[in-house]
């Protein structure tokens, strides 16, 4: 479980699939920087990055996707190699930093986790901070470093949740539930068949914008309550047969969906999913994967906020209950 954090800090926990030395490579080589740095479709130059020491500076430009451009100067105040760094992120040569980051790097048995603690000034620039990490989908750069990082063709996304771990875990596994939230938004899911358990499946079918329909099945390879969800699935037709994507015919097959669950708090929940190809695939279906993923991070972006307004209305429920209880 996390430590409480103080008021004005933010507060970002991952692990990592890979050796610490593999992962701070990623963060402290330019060249592997330009790979994943940043959020869903930035890109960076960097200008300068000198030797990885304390009074270091990293010069560089962030392109945002709608063609603005993003100066900033990192400066770092401590260096531990392997181990830990502490730097001033946000500001320029015109203006202040926004923010401290202090970064902790650790491994066990070959996974490395990464704790970090943005501290802001006040509590109003953290307010201001949180807005723009939102809009502007920040926390999708870990994302990227975990996709970065796999040896394999990976869409990963990261999203916390003010409820208990069991009750998110009861939104995937409970049919009713799950047929409310997930699909993007403006989209339907009726289930035609459940079965959620370890070697269960599901038949659904999803209406999109315009009345679009879309059927598809998925088998679950398994499920661990509360921390664990894998199962396959694939695009079919009325009958369940297999087709491919009605929209993207090079779109691979099968795909693995990974749903890990992480307490946070005791009332804050994250889920770590994992999108990958399973099975063989084509060259072309691998692109056409790794070339779709910021239309998955909106697609599921959608999703996971139509389970956050289920979350809440299942809260302010068990409360009323509560309350006329007591």
């Amino acid at each position: 479980m996390a430590a409480k954090n103080k008021p004005n800090e933010i507060h970002i926990s991952r692990i990592y699939d890979a050796p610490v030395k593999m992962v701070w490579e990623a963060w402290t080589n330019p060249g592997q920087l330009a790979k994943w740095w940043g959020p869903r479709g930035f890109t960076i130059t960097t200008h300068k990055k000198d030797d990885l020491k304390a009074g270091a500076i990293w010069d560089y430009t962030m392109h945002g996707p709608d063609g603005v451009d993003y100066p900033n100067k990192t400066r770092y105040l401590e260096v531990e190699k392997y181990s830990r760094m502490v730097y001033d992120h946000g500001g320029d040569d015109e203006r202040a930093p926004l923010f401290r980051v202090t970064v902790n790097f650790s491994e066990t048995a070959g996974k490395t986790k990464m704790e970090m603690t943005m501290t802001l000034p006040t509590l109003e620039a953290l307010e201001e901070t949180r807005k723009i990490i939102k809009k502007a989908d920040g926390n999708s750069t870990w994302d990227r470093l975990a996709e970065y990082l796999s040896p394999t063709d990976k869409f990963v996304v990261n999203r916390s949740f003010g409820a208990p771990v069991d009750m998110v875990f009861d939104m995937w596994t409970d049919p009713q539930q799950l047929a409310k939230w997930m699909g993007p938004a403006g989209s339907e899911m009726k289930s035609l068949r459940t079965d959620i358990r370890t070697g269960g499946g599901t038949f659904y079918c999803i209406t999109g914008v315009g009345g679009v329909k879309m059927h598809g099945r998925t088998v679950y390879k398994e499920i661990t309550r509360p921390n664990r969800i894998v199962y396959t699935q694939s695009f079919c037709d009325e009958h369940e047969k297999i087709v491919r994507h009605p929209m993207s015919p090079t779109w691979p097959e099968t795909m693995l969906t990974t749903v890990v669950l992480t307490e946070e708090g005791p009332d804050r929940a994250r889920i770590t999913l994992t999108w990958e190809v399973f099975g063989e695939a084509s060259a072309i279906e691998r692109e056409t994967f790794n070339k779709a993923k910021g239309g998955m991070s909106q697609g599921w972006g959608g999703s996971f906020d139509r389970l956050e307004e289920r979350l809440e209305n299942a809260l302010a429920t068990s409360l009323q209950k509560k309350i006329g209880r007591e």
